[in-house]
């Protein structure tokens, strides 16, 4: 390793050395810190609404892909139910998003018989799946804020204490 002797090569390599460390922490920032826009998407409801994420804007959301046939979707469900039911009055929105394999017919029933209280998508063609960044485990769980920025992504069933803490957070910051 040689040394770098002449003052104009040392001040050249501190600013090499300065740009890097800008670069990366440019990007880590961007990546911890940056705005994460909801992609556009076009839900059908199980009632036959259709809501593009964009109608949410103002509503803190909570996007849920599941599937019937995924038990730790079928275990977290109740307190999807309670969470829901605990914010609905201050501006919190829930949309349960059924995957493309699933049945809808299966859907339909499950819907039916727990009582879901929010809605319930069917995503018949994968569409709203690819959209959210290809999502193909369940359940996978996004928090939207209202200015319509994912804040948070669950893959698995989440903390519910810690959920329910950012969704009052979220719910106290204005429109």
């Amino acid at each position: 390793m040689s040394t770098v002797k002449s003052p104009a090569r040392k001040a050249a390599a501190i600013s090499l050395i300065a740009a890097l460390a800008f670069g990366i922490l440019s990007v880590t920032y961007r990546a911890m810190f940056a705005p994460n826009p909801v992609p556009e998407v076009k839900f059908r409801t199980l009632t036959g609404e259709s809501i593009n994420t964009s109608d949410l804007r103002g509503k803190v959301v909570l996007v849920n892909f599941w599937a019937t046939s995924c038990v730790t979707c079928v275990k977290e469900m109740p307190q999807i139910i309670e969470t829901y039911n605990k914010f609905k009055d201050r501006g919190f929105e829930t949309v349960a998003v059924a995957m493309e394999y699933d049945p809808a017919n299966y859907v339909i029933a499950y819907a039916e018989k727990n009582k879901l209280p929010f809605k319930v998508a069917l995503d018949v063609q994968g569409e709203a799946a690819r959209r959210f960044g290809n999502i193909r485990l369940t359940p996978t769980t996004f928090i939207v804020d209202r200015r319509g920025n994912i804040v948070k992504q669950y893959l698995g069933e989440p903390d519910f204490a810690q959920l329910h803490a950012l969704l009052d957070e979220k719910l106290r910051e204005p429109v």
